[in-house]
């Protein structure tokens, strides 16, 4: 016995780009998906997780630990763990001034009418 297959409707990969098109008389949207302030913090934790581990490795194995790899690789993955956290926090403050800042614009929308 054979089975009917139901074919759903064009999904996102198959439609074509007028399907996508702005309607007639309206703007298409052209604004970034994530605002620049992001990118840069992004790339800046970036630049952090490469040079503090590293950095403190070398600078720690002479200088702290007299030669003793094994104790600046473990100041190394310390430095790796801080860099990480402050993002993590970073991004929690973030999320939450974007919150605060659409709940302000609820508002503000509800007080006008």
């Amino acid at each position: 016995m054979t089975t009917r297959r139901i074919v759903p409707e064009k999904t996102v990969l198959e439609r074509d780009d007028k399907d996508f098109a702005p309607k007639a008389g309206e703007k298409s949207n052209i604004t970034p998906a994530v605002p620049a302030h992001v990118i840069y913090k992004l790339l800046g934790f970036t630049f952090a997780m490469i040079v503090a581990p590293i950095g403190t490795y070398f600078l720690s194995v002479d200088t702290i630990f007299g030669g003793n790899s094994t104790w600046a690789g473990a100041s190394a993955a310390i430095m790796a763990n801080v860099v990480v956290i402050g993002y993590v926090i970073v991004a929690f403050q973030e999320d939450q001034s974007d919150a605060l800042e659409a709940a302000e614009k609820e508002k503000e929308s509800k007080k006008s009418t």
